[in-house]
């Protein structure tokens, strides 16, 4: 399927043509093994022959790099960066806190490809900054006071910030990888969808521990607000939520099952859309009962609530299939 169009010089027609570019497997050989890569071609629309159009080998390095790393186990290179912005630490600074020569990230950030164990050690530093505070501990006497103390300080805030259980994070990272964006208000209610459709799959066992509270806006977990209100009605993307991203190889089978029944059928569905419906559930309304529509209130959704009311819904629509769900969606939104 093209995913863009263009105009530029194809050597078959001997004329400027329409191209598109698309993704295409392709064998290439890295150090003497052969493996394959989605690349990006381009390909002209009148000749169906592939076309040589600028920047395409740039294009075709990064995604060869990008893809060996993946097969490999290897940290990317903007992953690298990413650990030097987490913890607000300079090139020479962050080596020496991993244990590593003081140009070596110099050299990764320039193309170099790490070895596994080096690797290891900075997406390990990445997603657990308890691991990255116990080497800037072990390499103390290499770093200057105030790169250390910035690194501490960083780490601090990010636990305060993600205090929340890990099965959430979890859930959270594996949303933030199927998703294009995800707005805090989209995030909020598919956690609600999710808990509740895990619960109705999986004899009334909860998905995460957290309890949500009836809100103006709907079901709401107050530490995920807390933690992505910064970005109120944009589409959360922010370099502290690295430390989150592979939480979500984390998750059971009969977890990201739940995950996508939700994701495909909820997640089509904008935030406002989304809260909408929640505000037609019993849950919610059960919860808010004696608030007015505009009143602030803390009352928790009790999980049992959600159990009771989506298994009258799954007896009556089946929330065990997409079909299920969208005709449940369907019914709401009429």
């Amino acid at each position: 399927m093209a995913v863009n169009r263009r105009i530029d010089f194809c050597t078959s027609c001997r004329k400027e043509t329409e191209y598109s570019l698309h993704k295409e497997p392709i064998k290439v050989i890295v150090k003497d093994k052969e493996y394959v890569f989605n690349l990006t071609v381009a390909t002209c629309n009148e000749c169906g022959n592939k076309m040589d159009i600028p920047n395409l080998l740039d294009i075709n390095n990064r995604e060869i790099d990008e893809q060996y790393r993946e097969k490999e186990g290897l940290i990317i290179i903007p992953d690298i960066e990413n650990l030097m912005k987490v913890y607000q630490m300079g090139k020479a600074p962050l080596s020496l806190a991993l244990g590593f020569g003081e140009i070596t990230i110099s050299r990764y950030l320039s193309g170099q490809m790490p070895s596994k164990e080096y690797s290891d050690i900075m997406r390990r530093a990445l997603d657990d900054p308890d691991y990255m505070q116990a080497l800037l501990d072990q390499n103390r006497d290499k770093i200057a006071d105030a790169a250390y103390n910035k690194a501490v300080t960083a780490i601090r805030d990010l636990k305060e910030n993600f205090d929340i259980s890990d099965k959430l994070k979890q859930v959270i990272s594996y949303i933030f990888k199927q998703m294009d964006e995800v707005t805090p208000l989209m995030l909020q209610k598919l956690l609600y969808y999710a808990q509740a459709v895990f619960m109705i799959n999986n004899n009334g066992h909860a998905l995460f521990e957290e309890d949500c509270q009836a809100w103006v806006h709907g079901p709401v977990y107050r530490d995920v607000y807390e933690l992505f209100s910064n970005f109120k009605y944009n589409p959360i993307e922010d370099f502290r939520f690295a430390v989150m991203r592979d939480k979500a190889y984390e998750l059971a089978e009969n977890e990201t099952e739940a995950i996508n029944l939700v994701l495909s059928t909820f997640g089509i569905y904008g935030g406002k859309t989304l809260e909408w419906i929640t505000h037609k559930e019993t849950p919610w309304k059960d919860a808010r009962r004696g608030y007015a529509e505009d009143e602030h209130s803390q009352v928790i959704i009790e999980k049992n609530a959600i159990r009771a009311y989506f298994g009258i819904i799954d007896r009556k629509y089946s929330l065990r299939s997409k079909e299920g769900i969208r005709k449940y969606i369907d019914a709401m939104l009429e």
